[in-house]
């Protein structure tokens, strides 16, 4: 079993600068964040060609419970979490996963 935080971005005011520091700056922010396992994000759209909740979801992966709560209590954590009221325009929410399965169907 595994652990994630789902960090879910909403529309910015300005896409094209959110992306650009989004992986000029806070992408190497997150994954300074000790015992991180895995990393990703992803940019949404919605199937039914609506607004899509959220503009992107970043994954940040952990092997165990224990090092999700560590990564979270850490100061790099802590410096990432600061840094995003500097492009996140659109707001954000996060939460934590606990997979509970994954693989080919």
């Amino acid at each position: 079993m595994s652990y994630e935080i789902a960090v879910c971005y909403g529309r910015p005011d300005d896409p094209a600068a959110f992306d650009d520091y989004y992986v000029a700056s806070h992408i190497p922010l997150a994954i300074a964040v000790p015992g991180l396992a895995g990393f990703s994000w992803s940019k949404c759209t919605s199937l039914d060609g609506g607004e899509p909740p959220y503009y992107a979801i970043a994954h940040l992966a952990f092997e165990t419970e224990a090092a999700l709560r560590e990564a979270l209590s850490s100061p790099e954590m802590k410096a990432a979490g600061r840094d995003v009221r500097n492009f996140a325009t659109g707001g954000v929410t996060m939460y934590t996963e606990q997979i509970q399965s994954r693989g080919k169907l």
